[in-house]
């Protein structure tokens, strides 16, 4: 049996590591936070965003100041279809500053849309709209071919000028939908899905 012989020099001190402190713990928090920023970033980027109600248009679905969490990810996989609540745009919006919309897909490609009598039809069959308190207001319009790779949109609320729609920019390209809005977070007390 081999022994083992004693060291002639001195014995090798065991590793130690100095306490962190103040200044290293700080430092792990701000890696931590920043860390969890840049993560968010780019979910915010790419996968969903939260996206805020502003104006009438899509009553009395969506109000004023609601909160909605969009999936970017969602027309990637498939086209928008009838009935999508989307976040698009703006077409009249200036590039470095571009604004957005919420309203609800009427038409996709191929669709004849026409408003007539107050009732809104897509290909010749009056759309059932459970969503819309009000009859179309703002008078006759059509018909209007949506074209390959657009989508004709139109807000909830019918009253007189109370949305900016495809009735006036015209069908928006798949390219200017932004995403598909999934449900109403905030407030809490009115979450829901869309």
């Amino acid at each position: 049996m081999d022994a083992l012989a004693p060291s002639s020099g001195p014995l090798p001190s065991p590793e130690t590591s100095k306490p962190a402190g103040r200044s290293g713990y700080i430092r792990d928090w701000l890696v931590t936070l920043l860390i969890a920023m840049v993560v968010l970033l780019l979910l915010n980027l790419f996968v969903f965003n939260l996206s805020t109600v502003r104006g009438h248009s899509m009553q009395p679905t969506l109000m004023e100041s609601q909160h909605l969490f969009v999936n970017k990810l969602v027309y990637n996989f498939h086209d928008p279809g009838r009935g999508d609540i989307v976040i698009l745009k703006d077409p009249d919006s200036k590039l470095s500053s571009p604004r957005f919309l919420v309203k609800r897909v009427i038409g996709i490609p191929g669709d004849v849309i026409r408003v007539e009598h107050n009732h809104l039809y897509v290909n010749g069959e009056l759309l059932n709209e459970p969503y819309t308190n009000s009859d179309v207001e703002d008078g006759d319009y059509g018909p209007f071919t949506v074209e390959p790779e657009h989508f004709f949109v139109m807000g909830d609320n019918r009253h007189t000028a109370a949305s900016k729609d495809s009735r006036y920019f015209g069908s928006i390209k798949s390219q200017d939908l932004l995403g598909r809005a999934e449900f109403i977070f905030w407030p809490i007390s009115e979450w829901k899905w869309l």
